[in-house]
């Protein structure tokens, strides 16, 4: 039987959360396959595979494509949403912020490195569990694609839902440990 992929630490009674218990994140770390997804109050919405180096340029082509493509399956118009991502800079590149502008999408403004706030990185979080549950890992990239394809497809909407319905509690222990860590 294979690691969960967690690491636990032992936490003693009423100690808050600080450096030694929580390990942080990488902005650029590795893996073998990035995507790029997006979700709504009414399910997932489209994903894509990216290959190469992700720049304002194919950002805007995914906004373009998969974004719009995500928009039109929900039935949601630019005035139906307010969109959510991270700081990163091609996300805020001039181009990008021009496209939204353009289209008339709302971007929420959003503190850097929150995922904690983020409610797709648990999505991400919730997506890796179900690709460890395989028996076998797999063979090739492609292998991997397709289950990230079947999985992604199969998150139930009353998951997303959930984690949108969290963002106050998580808002809430953000501003109680004045912007620290959180149990999210």
């Amino acid at each position: 039987m294979g690691s969960d992929g967690k690491h636990w630490v032992w936490k003693r009674p009423g100690e808050a959360l600080n450096d030694r218990l929580v390990e942080g994140t990488l902005k650029y770390g590795g893996g073998s396959l990035m995507i790029w997804g997006c979700m709504t109050w009414d399910g997932i919405g489209y994903s894509t595979k990216i290959d190469g180096k992700m720049d304002a340029d194919l950002y805007v082509s995914i906004l373009e494509d998969e974004l719009q493509k995500s928009s039109e399956w929900h039935e949601k118009t630019p005035t139906d949403v307010i969109f959510q991502q991270d700081n990163d800079p091609k996300h805020t590149s001039k181009k990008a912020m021009d496209w939204f502008k353009n289209h008339g999408f709302q971007v929420m403004k959003w503190p850097s490195q929150s995922p904690d706030l983020n409610p797709i990185e648990h999505l991400w979080y919730h997506l890796k569990t179900q690709l460890s549950g395989y028996q076998d890992p797999p063979k090739g990239i492609h292998e991997l694609w397709d289950r990230v394809q079947t999985e992604w497809e199969a998150i139930p909407v009353e998951k997303v839902q959930g984690l949108i319905e969290s963002m106050p509690r998580r808002v809430e222990a953000v501003i109680k440990a004045k912007g620290g860590y959180t149990k999210y």
